[in-house]
C-alpha cells in the first residue's frame, strides 16, 4: 500500500484535502465559545441572562456558544466581551515558515 500522506505534516494532509481553513476556524470558534463560557460560568450568569444583558434573543447567544457553528460575528462577540467586564482582541501574526509547509 503506497501512501501519499507518509511524511507530511498534519496541516499539509488538511490542505491538501481542501479543508485547512474550514478546520482552523472551527478550533478558532472552539477557543471562543470556550471562553466565553467559562466567563458567564465565573460571573455567574445564565444563558437567559447572558443573551438578555447583551440585547440579543437566547438562540444567538447559543450559536455564538455552539463549537460546531463556526459563523462568528464580531459585534456579537463585542457585545458578549462587554457584558463580561471584558474587550475583544484580535490580531494578525505572521505564519512561521513550519505553518506553511516550509522547512
Amino acid at each position: 500500500m503506497n501512501n501519499q500522506y507518509i511524511g507530511s505534516d498534519f496541516d499539509t494532509f488538511l490542505e491538501e484535502e481542501g479543508i485547512l481553513s474550514e478546520v482552523e476556524a472551527i478550533a478558532i470558534k472552539r477557543v471562543i465559545a470556550y471562553q466565553i463560557q467559562e466567563a458567564m460560568n465565573q460571573a455567574g450568569l445564565s444563558k437567559s441572562e447572558m443573551a438578555r444583558q447583551m440585547n440579543t434573543s437566547r438562540s444567538s447567544l447559543q450559536r455564538l456558544l455552539d463549537p460546531k457553528n463556526s459563523s462568528l460575528n464580531l459585534q456579537t462577540i463585542t457585545k458578549a466581551a462587554s457584558v463580561l467586564g471584558k474587550k475583544l482582541k484580535v490580531e494578525f501574526v505572521l505564519e512561521s515558515n513550519s505553518d506553511r509547509g516550509l522547512s
